[in-house]
């Protein structure tokens, strides 16, 4: 989620909020209020602004996200816990990000545990300055703040130990969590985590050479795997606070309704019941909340509800009347992204055009959303699987009448999400805040869930957008392109946000863009329409280029085929020098494949697509086929340059939870549509997601490099669709245009 622009704009989005009055993310908290306070039998360390007259105050040249103290707790027994500044919701950064700690610490990672953080300020995106999961960024922007705390904590064992045995400590060194001395001393980091919080944080350090790593770089098990894979594994969900209630709502069937009567008499009789609240939803929408002692009682609530909507005045989308508005904008003019000379179009030797009709689509997490508050005299304090915990904790704030000080949220681990748990306008959170502030009106002063059913969640709004792309292509006999005359259009994720004013630009979205053109050096003009429609959408995992990569990947497929070349041979030759990045990617993923030297079964293809996303570029080579009028997919190989690799298992992952996810945008069913408005989906046996039989062959290489990691979270989802379709296309003579396949 959130565009490859985001890390340079991020600094004036914040100055926008700021300039439209609008709480900041980050509240500045002092630097002396992050102290090194020891706790029974070895370090505990927190960050505690009340206590300005504590031991000893930070580094006075450190940020909140530079120190030590809100990142490491290191136990008596030497067992260090490593505080994650980001939601791990599958992607393995409860993992990495104490692999990269651990490494600069010298810690003995049998002992490395890792925990969830909150919206302390200590935990935004050191680089963006808010609170953050999301654009593939965690390992990216958090890769030298993780090596630097390590190697800070390492600084301060050392200064102990040095002044415990009275040496210099040029004379010591560290290995697997000890410090060794002269005369065959040795100390481990648990004896000497008390006395390390004595000393100074130092402000610079001396960081490892890369080829001495020998944590980071190494295949690793996930910390989380063995809970995870027992069902001990605590998610959002499954919070339990004493004396919790659980809400359901009643959603109106059009999005932004209201309610025109109601009786919720028989749903009050339910046993175990404690009440039925209307109360207001998203985008002005009314709704009733049924509060109980669990989910069930609650739903059943729910549904003995009669209830009659008024959607008198809200719009209701029609998909089919969507479809046919959008054809016919794509032939007005509108403002252009790129700009070129269009006059060789006419004239050339060989010509493309093409539409493509991409559908709205569900993020479907198998953890539906919820989120647990609690309010007191003091505050309130939240459990949730937040992407954005420092904008839902400012969101709880305003609704509940409180400073964004008094406000906890404590993220929890999350079963997916996919830019779904990061929603501007804190949707699902306020929803949340909402009924348990009219809970505690009504007598009821308990935590409360409000947890949403899989129908909730799919039928809930917040898709991908639903786009439409048209393009007219002039080229010659060699596969030179004269001209690419293209149009897109679709919603605007960012119009309406805090993230507007630096992310849409001449009233052209940047998530609606992402991925056009590059990295082909071809005469584009681009002319983006956005149109206003009652289906509220959001980023989907890996954004625009969800679209965009199919759009350019199969294009230049249909380029290559129509002048006879290889269709590798073809990307290659485009690319040049200018990428290469982009060329190894390729040439890896070629060279592992077999293809072009790999005899195919009969009735078997190979199909190529490669993109980058979030400064990550994947290369895919394929082998499908077509069996009783189905695709089918049976083997992918992946070339990978994301720079340095933290951890091959948690890249491998990704990689192949992301093509499984490319491909689930191509199957019969994967589309959200809307008839009067209505959502006409509501569970996965209407909305299909991939089951373990749709589950192809997937090898994972990646290219060898020492730069700075890039992202993986996303870049493993563009390419995959395409790489299929051109599969498709040199077995049928035909490249499917749509979204998801129709072959017949």
């Amino acid at each position: 989620m959130l565009p490859n622009t985001l890390s340079r704009e991020m600094p004036r989005a914040l100055q926008h909020l700021l300039a439209r009055n609008e709480p900041a993310d980050i509240a500045t908290l002092p630097r002396r209020s992050f102290l090194k306070l020891a706790g029974a039998g070895g370090l505990a360390l927190g960050v505690y602004p009340g206590l300005a007259t504590a031991q000893q105050a930070a580094a006075a040249g450190l940020k909140p996200t530079e120190q030590p103290s809100a990142f490491v707790q290191i136990a008596a027994n030497g067992e260090v816990t490593v505080t994650v500044n980001r939601l791990d919701f599958g992607q393995g950064v409860q993992t990495a990000l104490p692999m990269i700690l651990a490494e600069e610490l010298d810690a003995d990672w049998s002992k490395v545990r890792s925990q969830h953080g909150t919206n302390n300020p200590a935990y935004a995106d050191p680089l963006f300055g808010m609170h953050l999961t999301g654009g593939s960024n965690s390992i990216k922007n958090s890769y030298t703040q993780y090596r630097e705390l390590g190697a800070r904590a390492r600084a301060m064992l050392l200064a102990a130990a040095a002044m415990r045995w009275s040496v210099d400590v040029q004379s010591l060194r560290t290995q697997a969590g000890w410090v060794l001395g002269p005369g065959g001393r040795k100390m481990g980091y648990g004896e000497l985590a008390e006395a390390a919080m004595t000393q100074p944080v130092p402000e610079k350090v001396t960081l490892k050479n890369p080829k001495d790593f020998r944590i980071i770089g190494k295949p690793t098990g996930r910390l989380d795997a063995k809970a995870k894979s027992s069902g001990r594994q605590d998610f959002g969900i499954d919070v339990r606070q004493p004396g919790q209630l659980t809400a359901v709502i009643a959603r109106p069937p059009v999005f932004g309704a209201k309610i025109a009567a109601l009786d919720d008499s028989a749903a009050r009789a339910i046993q175990g019941v404690k009440a039925v609240l209307r109360v207001p939803l998203d985008r002005g929408a009314e709704g009733v909340a049924v509060i109980a002692e669990g989910y069930w009682p609650a739903k059943q609530g729910r549904d003995a509800l009669k209830l009659q909507w008024d959607t008198s005045g809200v719009e209701k989308v029609d998909s089919e009347k969507q479809l046919a508005q959008y054809r016919q904008m794509a032939q007005e003019s509108g403002p252009r992204h790129f700009d070129a000379d269009m006059a060789p179009l006419a004239s050339a030797p060989k010509q493309i055009e093409a539409e493509f009709h991409f559908p709205y689509l569900a993020h479907a997490p198998m953890e539906p959303l919820n989120c647990t508050v609690q309010i007191s005299d003091q505050g309130a304090e939240l459990w949730v699987g937040s992407q954005m915990p420092g904008l839902d904790g400012m969101a709880a704030a305003r609704v509940l009448g409180l400073k964004p000080e008094q406000i906890k949220v404590h993220v929890q681990a999350a079963g997916g999400g996919f830019g779904r748990r990061a929603i501007p306008t804190s949707e699902y959170v306020v929803e949340a805040c909402t009924i348990a502030k009219a809970a505690r009106t009504a007598g009821l002063n308990v935590p409360v869930r409000t947890l949403w059913s899989r129908e909730d969640d799919i039928k809930g709004g917040y898709y991908r957008p639903m786009h439409l792309h048209r393009a007219r292509i002039g080229f010659d006999d060699k596969g030179q392109v004269l001209a690419w005359d293209h149009t897109i259009v679709g919603q605007s994720i960012i119009s309406g946000t805090f993230f507007e004013g630096m992310m849409v630009k001449n009233g052209i979205d940047a998530t609606a863009v992402e991925g056009m053109r590059e990295p082909y050096a071809v005469p584009m003009r681009l002319t983006v329409h956005h149109p206003k429609q009652n289906v509220p959408v959001l980023w989907w995992r890996s954004v625009g280029s969800t679209h965009t990569a199919y759009v350019m990947e199969t294009l230049i497929d249909e380029i290559a085929r129509a002048t006879k070349q290889d269709p590798v041979a073809y990307r290659l030759k485009l690319i040049a020098d200018k990428h290469p990045r982009h060329r190894a990617a390729l040439q890896l993923a070629v060279a592992k494949s077999g293809y072009g030297k790999k005899a195919l079964p009969k009735g078997h293809a190979w199909g190529v697509a490669v993109h980058e996303s979030f400064s990550t570029v994947v290369a895919y080579v394929v082998e499908a086929s077509v069996k009783d009028g189905q695709p089918v997919l049976h083997r992918v190989t992946a070339g990978v340059h994301c720079n340095l690799v933290v951890n091959p298992r948690t890249v491998e992952a990704q990689v192949q939870g992301a093509a499984l996810m490319g491909l689930s945008m191509c199957l019969p069913g994967a589309a959200i549509t809307l008839k009067d408005g209505e959502v006409q989906q509501s569970n996965f046996g209407d909305y299909a997601v991939p089951r373990i039989t749709d589950m192809p062959q997937i090898a994972v290489h990646v290219v060898p490099s020492a730069d700075a990691p890039t992202g993986m979270g996303e870049p493993g989802l563009p390419p995959l669709a395409p790489a299929f379709a051109n599969a498709i296309a040199r077995l049928t003579g035909k490249t499917p245009r749509e979204l998801p396949f129709k072959l017949a």
